[in-house]
């Protein structure tokens, strides 16, 4: 029976699912964003989303944790020194997975999955327009237009 086994197994071994695994959330973190396969990405989603969180706190026992599963002094100093400051008031939910459409040799799906504060095309912008009015479809101008007519006719008129 299968009972609470959810995760992904990615048609491999154990050791080479977690090799899988520790290299792409290196080449996350360091990158900032990745393109890889939609249940690749998902299943980084599950891996990094608690390591990313365990690097809110700056200790060395949380540091050995996340070298546990990194196995790259690069990437552990990045997410604790750069990621981790940029997340500190999020509860939550640091990636997101996009996806992209198949691949042309084998069909796979294909998405990109990110670091939810370092995409700066979906950060909200603070509201700096000022809103803009509604416009009817009559033209001001043609409105205008005999008005202006009718006032340059009484001033010829009083000319003569």
């Amino acid at each position: 029976m299968r009972h609470n086994k959810k995760f992904n197994h990615l048609g491999r071994t154990a050791d080479h699912r977690a090799a899988l695994l520790s290299n792409l959330a290196v080449a996350l973190i360091q990158h900032k964003r990745i393109t890889t396969t939609l249940a690749k990405a998902k299943a980084l989603k599950k891996y990094v989303e608690p390591l990313i969180t365990r690097s809110k706190n700056d200790t060395t026992n949380s540091r050995r944790v996340v070298f546990r599963y990194l196995q790259n002094k690069e990437a552990v100093t990045e997410l604790f020194k750069e990621i981790s400051v940029k997340v500190a008031d999020r509860p939550g939910g640091y990636t997101r997975v996009i996806k992209l459409g198949t691949r042309q040799g084998d069909a796979a799906q294909i998405a990109f999955i990110e670091l939810v504060d370092y995409d700066e095309n979906m950060a909200k912008s603070p509201k700096t327009e000022a809103k803009k009015t509604r416009r009817s479809r009559r033209s001001t101008k043609k409105a205008d237009a005999p008005a202006e007519a009718a006032e340059n006719v009484a001033e010829e008129a009083k000319a003569e």
